[in-house]
């Protein structure tokens, strides 16, 4: 590895920067969009800006697609998909890029808020693999959604502007947790105890002094919001803050939820790049939810919205039947874009070194992914990553090939598997990243340049 040269160094000026610019753009999109359903709308923004059109509009319209219609469909605005139709529209293989855009988080309960002792709280119930320790004395941001019995929804974001107040969850003073030293790390923290510091001054109108009234007073003023609206609401905590340049020379990105939206932002970012010409084959970028806590429900990955928004695509193009739905489907080339645990050397112990993934050594192929003995992976075809090695190799794309990490160390999975289900090439190629999980995570800029790269090339040239 030490004879290798990175990107840093071999990148032109010019790619430098292309990089640097590039992840500018990202660190605006990670700074606004931490919900899964900001992200499908900031996705929405950037692809209407290009000519994409959505697809209940066109069948109501009854349109019919031909070569170089671009079509989004959003489902019910936490998982989306992009597709812009090629010369040969259905009647040769479909390229698609699939990443996810929930991140691990906390949510409010659905009755969350009560008083303690002169504090207004808010129960919560976390979502997606936590360190829970990791949470506690962190500047916390409210984001999420009211829908209304009338049909309204109001957005609602408080915490990120900087005039905006933020939460916490309290953590115990050093000096009073002997008990909680010894115990296992697993069991020091629970779920339970992670409730969110939301308000200390009561209401002065005259009644008995309520914290929580003062608070629910509040959401009403700016929100319109009654408690029974905590009934239809759907709150989600997360790191307060823009994403930062991290590090002396501001070579990487430290941002909350780069797994998996460093990968969904560079594959949508990717497929838009194309929006001005008309490709051989279609192309298809799909963002989903719900892959944190295994890809069910109706907006993840397991759900049927792929196949049921590809069907009615299909039928305004006049190529629809069960059969051909079958053979495109089976005939497909997928990236399952999704991030991977890069090399740390602080913990370096949880790798085999000659098989792990590096920073500024561009994104990173893993034929399987799953735990144990390859427990739960897709494990793509030989012949499926020559492809892909010859497309990188002629357009002088860099990649890795590595593992998660060790054998037995433990292991983990992504929407792969699932589309392997369709009988469709399937490999994973996702960007490493540090602090995997953790409130905030980093990333190399050149890695992030180098995965929108590779993402592209695979649609033009697969």
């Amino acid at each position: 590895m030490g004879k290798k040269k990175t990107l840093w160094e071999t990148y032109t000026p010019e790619q430098l920067a292309a990089a640097n610019a590039f992840c500018e753009d990202y660190k605006v999109f990670m700074s606004n969009c931490k919900t899964e359903r900001e992200c499908v709308s900031g996705i929405i923004d950037l692809a209407e800006e290009k000519g994409y059109r959505d697809l209940n509009e066109l069948l109501k319209e009854g349109t019919e697609l031909k070569a170089g219609d671009k079509i989004y469909v959003s489902n019910r605005g936490k998982m989306m998909m992009l597709v812009q139709l090629g010369e040969c529209t259905f009647k040769e293989h479909i390229n698609i890029l699939g990443g996810h855009i929930d991140s691990p988080r906390i949510d409010l309960k659905p009755t969350p808020l009560y008083e303690d002792s002169g504090f207004g709280l808010m129960k919560t119930h976390y979502y997606g693999g936590i360190k829970k320790y990791q949470w506690l004395a962190l500047p916390l941001a409210l984001h999420g959604v009211i829908a209304k019995k009338d049909g309204r929804v109001i957005n609602v974001v408080i915490g990120e502007d900087p005039s905006d107040p933020v939460f916490g969850i309290t953590d115990l003073l050093p000096h009073f947790d002997k008990d909680m030293r010894t115990k296992p790390i697993g069991t020091a923290f629970t779920g339970e105890d992670l409730n969110v510091s939301f308000g200390s001054i009561p209401t002065e109108d005259g009644e008995e002094s309520s914290v929580r009234k003062n608070i629910l007073n509040i959401l009403k003023e700016k929100y319109d919001m009654d408690e029974e609206d905590f009934l239809s609401a759907e709150f989600e905590i997360v790191p307060a803050g823009p994403a930062r340049d991290y590090g002396i020379d501001r070579g990487m990105i430290m941002a909350y939820g780069h797994d998996d939206r460093i990968c969904s932002y560079t594959s949508a970012l990717a497929q838009l790049a194309y929006a001005d010409t008309v490709t051989k084959h279609t192309l298809v970028s799909l963002l989903v939810d719900k892959e944190e806590i295994g890809s069910v429900g109706a907006t993840g990955m397991q759900s049927r919205f792929f196949e049921n928004a590809m069907a009615e695509i299909m039928n305004l193009a006049g190529e629809y039947t069960e059969l051909n739905m079958r053979r495109i489907l089976s005939t497909a080339k997928m990236l399952s874009s999704d991030v991977t645990n890069g090399f740390d050397p602080n913990y370096a112990s949880i790798h085999d070194k000659n098989n792990a993934p590096f920073f500024a050594f561009g994104p990173t192929l893993h034929k399987y992914t799953g735990g144990g003995g390859k427990g739960g992976s897709n494990d793509a075809s030989p012949e499926f990553i020559a492809e892909i090695r010859k497309i990188y190799d002629d357009n002088e794309i860099r990649f890795q090939l590595a593992e998660l990490g060790k054998v037995d160390g433990g292991g983990g999975g992504t929407i792969a598997y699932i589309m392997g289900n369709y009988n469709m090439d399937v490999i994973d190629l996702g960007i490493p990243v540090h602090s995997m999980h953790a409130p905030w995570e980093t990333a190399s800029k050149v890695d992030i340049y180098e995965a929108y790269r590779a993402y592209k090339a695979f649609l033009e040239f697969m």
